[in-house]
């Protein structure tokens, strides 16, 4: 496995992003992370301080596309950034209503130009070192249409498609990219869903789970089985049968 000593985390403030960085800090690490809460993303950067790891935290909104980008590049020049994990998402819509299609607006341009302001002024530099690895934290919403989450569900599969042809793109470059693509993980957003959750896991599993398969560059990191199959199965059934099933 990959041994990442450099590493960029959006969304690092809680959840799965909190606990990868927690995973990831020991001595001789040095990790930039990024978060909306200051005072949580406080706290995660003194636990993993405590942990050995140099830190540098900052509590950006990373649709703040140049700031975002002066930031990033200033952390790659106190180490070359080995390993980015874009993080952070939202997820916005309530119930069945769109609306004036705001809370969808909002939520591409997080999960979707926010990824993008998080990966692509990282990439020149791993491309010219030949050597870095990119997680896309996608979904396995990203894979079939639900209801109650049309934007979420839309721009989780834009990550994933975005991932699986980086991955491509850069292979000859020696840059490695993962899609990262999980069910219910216990985290601020699924603590305000309303529904069954099967299979919620805890922040600290998915993480081993993301780190095993970021250091052996997966193409595709999904879990946990029960949920992938449900997933798939879905994929493979006609459409019209597929969304009947799931109330359409």
């Amino acid at each position: 496995m990959t041994p990442f000593r450099s590493i960029v985390i959006t969304g690092a403030s809680s959840g799965i992003g909190a606990a990868l960085a927690r995973d990831y800090a020991g001595q001789d690490t040095r990790l930039a992370l990024v978060g909306r809460d200051g005072s949580r993303l406080d706290a995660v950067a003194d636990a993993c301080r405590a942990r050995g790891a140099e830190v540098e935290a900052a509590t950006i909104d990373i649709t703040e596309r140049q700031q975002l980008q002066a930031w990033l590049l200033a952390q790659d020049a106190a180490r070359p950034i080995d390993l980015v994990v874009a993080n952070a998402g939202v997820a916005l819509e309530k119930g069945r209503d769109i609306g004036d299609g705001e809370a969808m607006r909002r939520t591409f341009a997080v999960n979707v130009d926010g990824t993008l302001n998080t990966i692509l002024p990282l990439l020149p530099a791993m491309r010219s070192r030949r050597r870095g690895q990119v997680g896309i934290v996608s979904s396995l919403a990203g894979f079939i249409g639900l209801p109650r989450a049309a934007g979420y569900n839309a721009s989780k599969a834009a990550g994933r498609v975005l991932a699986e042809s980086l991955r491509i793109q850069l292979k000859a470059d020696g840059v490695g990219v993962s899609a990262i693509c999980p069910g219910f993980v216990e985290s601020r957003i699924t603590g305000d869903n309303d529904f069954p959750m099967p299979f919620l896991m805890t922040a600290e599993r998915a993480s081993a789970i993301i780190r095993r398969g970021l250091g052996r560059n997966h193409a595709r990191i999904a879990f946990p089985w029960p949920t992938k199959a449900a997933v798939w199965l879905a994929m493979v059934l006609p459409g019209g049968l597929t969304s009947r099933l799931l109330g359409g």
